[in-house]
């Protein structure tokens, strides 16, 4: 009976432990179940709040914001980089200067040529072939030998055989020939006194044409001419040793007087050559000399030759004699030792123009001489035989240079 009673004891304690297991596992069950949907809840409302929170920033302040935790990177200033430098333009190139010269003119009413040229309605053009008119005006620069003052006052020198003498007027002349410098220093300067001289100074100033060789002192008529072009700069110096005397008729300049430049006692041209070389790229001296109508040098152009080649001149140009004479190379200085008349009188004599070429670096770079004849009070540029035989007849008294058919000179 109490085994009976045991195991009932037994099934009923059982009973209630599967009962109780029962319900506490339900609550159990409801309790993570509840759990569950609270968390789940708490974590969707907090996305909820952080989505309005960023929108509500973004709509405040445009843009991705950058996150604190990220430091803010300061940007460097950007550095302009230095404009290239422009270049600076190549510079032109130099000009060669080409300069003429002729011999000895005469405008003086009284003679044939200026004659002829009033017969031709006193056009000068009319005097000179149009080829060769064109190559003088063409020239940088072009320098005749002016043998005769420009005035109406003064008396001839007395004892002296020819005097000349032209209209002021005439100075123009020089102007449509394309003169640019005329030389004074010759026997012929001051034809009627001083007074003659001193007018054709003012004559010339009033034109506008520079001139060497005289002037109204020694300081004036010694004074070199430069001419530039560029960085090149020419000098010309003029000077005459004609009238082999102490006292010659056409009066030397003084230091208080008027005059021609003299160098019959050539120490004083020297020393102008030297000091006007040490001024210039290039130096012409441009001398009267020689014994008229008489081709063959005398011993004073012999003489004075090498000496002026050695103080400094680059070139060396001579009239007086009325005619051509040769051509030389002295102390490896070119000398053309005369060009003769070039529109003086009536005669028929070979002249011409000598044309030198001077290059930017102040080189000789070419010796030029354009044959042409003086006949019937008119000068005309020469072609063919005749260009050809004075070219021959220079290459004949010239042995120390060559001359080609175009009358290039070499040497």
């Amino acid at each position: 009976m109490r085994d009976q009673k045991s195991d009932n004891k037994r099934r009923k304690k059982t009973g209630l432990d599967y009962f109780l297991i029962f319900w506490f596992s339900l609550l159990f069950v409801l309790a993570v179940g509840l759990g569950g949907l609270y968390l789940a809840g708490s974590l969707h409302r907090g996305t909820e709040k952080h989505k309005e929170e960023q929108a509500k920033e973004e709509s405040i302040k445009p843009g991705k914001p950058v996150p604190e935790a990220i430091p803010k990177i300061e940007e460097e200033p950007v550095k302009e980089e230095p404009a290239p430098a422009e270049e600076e333009p190549e510079p032109e190139p130099g000009k060669s200067v080409t300069i003429a010269f002729a011999g000895d003119i005469l405008f003086d009413s009284g003679y044939a040529v200026m004659s002829t040229v009033n017969k031709n309605g006193g056009d000068i053009r009319s005097a000179f072939s149009p080829e060769l008119m064109e190559e003088m005006r063409s020239a940088d620069l072009f320098l005749v030998n002016n043998e005769f003052p420009y005035t109406t006052r003064g008396e001839p020198l007395p004892g002296k055989l020819f005097t000349f003498r032209a209209k002021p007027e005439t100075a123009n002349y020089l102007k449509e020939m394309g003169a640019d410098l005329v030389n004074l220093a010759n026997n012929h300067a001051s034809d009627y006194g001083e007074v003659s001289l001193l007018d054709t100074l003012d004559v010339l100033d009033s034109v506008g044409i520079p001139h060497i060789g005289a002037g109204h002192d020694l300081a004036e008529a010694k004074k070199p001419f430069y001419y530039n072009e560029g960085d090149l700069t020419i000098g010309i110096v003029s000077a005459t040793q004609i009238e082999k005397l102490d006292i010659p008729d056409t009066k030397g300049a003084t230091e208080s007087s008027a005059g021609v430049s003299r160098c019959w006692k050539i120490d004083p041209l020297l020393e102008v050559i030297r000091e006007a070389k040490e001024n210039c790229d290039f130096l012409i001296v441009f001398i009267h000399w020689g014994t008229e109508n008489q081709e063959e040098i005398d011993w004073a152009q012999k003489d004075q030759g090498p000496k002026i080649a050695e103080a400094g001149a680059d070139l060396i140009v001579g009239a007086h004699p009325h005619i051509l004479q040769k051509i030389d190379v002295v102390g490896g200085v070119p000398v053309f030792y005369s060009l003769g008349n070039f529109l003086f009188n009536s005669k028929t004599i070979d002249t011409g123009l000598l044309e030198a070429v001077i290059s930017p670096e102040g080189e000789l770079s070419e010796l030029k001489f354009l044959p042409a004849l003086q006949s019937g009070c008119r000068t005309e540029l020469l072609s063919g035989e005749e260009k050809e035989r004075i070219l021959a007849h220079l290459r004949a008294i010239s042995p120390g240079v060559s001359i080609d058919g175009e009358g290039v000179i070499t040497w």
